[in-house]
């Protein structure tokens, strides 16, 4: 008698479901995705991944965006393997900590010094705690729509959140100087903090860049009442600029929050400081076991170090704009009206007249099933092991996708 596989994707979902609540959690539960996407992942090097069903896919979500260098990158690997060697987590950090934040500070115009911890809520978290200790005040601005992470204050979900979680947020609207002059008038002398996406990147939504209007009246008004301007890069953090998207409209903030990319998948997040708020950031008491894991650390000087010395910044955008020139060239050989919209280093496609997001889905599944991973709605990412080659590869499989949906 055959053996069933077990490991199989359909095999993994089912056993999941009996011991992981709703067989998965968050943005990578395979249920928000058009169904016909693989749920569990076997490999992946370069820009390239392999579901545990052996089928492979030129990656454009670089693991949700920390494959700034690619998958199994062999300079990122061969840090944390040397440090390994040594050890991961201590009593305390390792000298490593102490090289990535000076590494940080100097690559970071706006860094006096930096702090650690694993994921992106973590800093932003922290970023807002540190905002109220050095102000003494509560009232944060966010942005309509923006997303900061998956704790109470912040999490797009309101379930098991209360109205006092919440209770010192006001809401603008980004790139509206008049809607944020608003909420600053509104949170009056209690204003803690305005906090800002590096760009707006909504999930389904038309992604926009940081007007200079905008974030030069952003930071007016922090210094005006001496708050803290908060840059989430989160998400964005060393795609656009090694210095901080926000240096690309010649604004720097007092306090920033970083993860996905800084360590090339390694679980890790840091915020960055100036000296405004450096007592803010003594004062609070934040924590983790792991925060300090010293092979993680390794593995952020080689990223960071890397990109620096390959003007990967400059590669992914060049890799961004092939794909979106010719993601644009079909679309229009086919009469599709397909809007591209973010930076070519994290670009999102939608298409018009799509409210029900038919079209979209259909060709992402086209796609998949031709060996090429996008998302129909989410921030998708480039990484620096993009080549030309492995563009037009993927240009080849859309071209087929889009000639097949232009007929729906």
């Amino acid at each position: 008698m055959e053996r069933l596989n077990l490991h199989t994707d359909m095999a993994l979902r089912a056993r999941a479901a009996k011991v992981i609540p709703g067989a998965m959690w968050g943005h990578q539960n395979v249920a928000r995705l058009p169904e016909g996407y693989p749920q569990y992942f076997a490999r992946a090097e370069g820009c390239r991944t392999w579901d545990v069903d052996g089928r492979g896919y030129i990656d454009f979500m670089c693991a949700w965006g920390p494959m700034l260098l690619g998958y199994n990158d062999p300079d990122v690997e061969a840090a944390a393997v040397r440090q390994r060697e040594f050890g991961d987590g201590f009593n305390g950090p390792s000298a490593r900590q102490v090289e990535l934040a000076e590494l940080i500070v100097e690559t970071v115009p706006h860094a006096d010094w930096a702090m650690f911890s694993k994921n992106g809520t973590d800093a932003t978290t922290a970023c807002v705690t540190i905002a109220r200790a050095g102000t003494g005040r509560r009232k944060v601005l966010v942005a309509r729509g923006a997303y900061h992470g998956a704790i109470p204050w912040c999490t797009p979900s309101v379930a098991g959140v209360t109205e006092e979680d919440r209770a010192h947020l006001i809401h603008y609207d980004y790139n509206d100087v008049a809607s944020l002059e608003a909420a600053v008038e509104q949170a009056g002398k209690d204003l803690a903090a305005i906090l800002v996406s590096a760009f707006k990147h909504d999930l389904g939504k038309e992604h926009v860049m940081p007007t200079q209007a905008f974030a030069r009246r952003a930071r007016e008004l922090a210094t005006a009442a001496d708050a803290a301007l908060i840059v989430d890069e989160v998400r964005a953090g060393f795609r656009l600029h090694s210095g901080g998207t926000w240096e690309l409209v010649g604004v720097r903030p007092d306090l920033a929050a970083w993860s996905k990319a800084i360590a090339n998948g390694r679980a890790l997040a840091a915020v960055t400081g100036n000296d405004r708020f450096r007592e803010g950031a003594t004062k609070i008491f934040t924590t983790g076991s792991f925060w300090t894991a010293a092979v993680p650390h390794a593995a952020a000087i080689a990223t960071i170090t890397k990109l620096r010395d390959t003007d990967g910044v400059e590669h992914m955008r060049g890799m961004g704009q092939r794909l979106r020139d010719g993601l644009a060239a079909q679309a229009q050989r086919y009469g599709m009206r397909l809007q591209q919209s973010g930076p070519t280093q994290m670009p999102v496609f939608l298409f018009a007249d799509d409210a029900d997001r038919r079209i979209g889905n259909r060709f992402c599944l086209e796609a998949l099933a031709r060996g090429v991973y996008l998302h129909p709605t989410h921030t998708m990412f480039l990484s620096t092991a993009h080549t030309a080659a492995d563009i037009d590869e993927a240009l080849a499989a859309t071209n087929e996708a889009m000639e097949i949906v232009a007929k729906l």
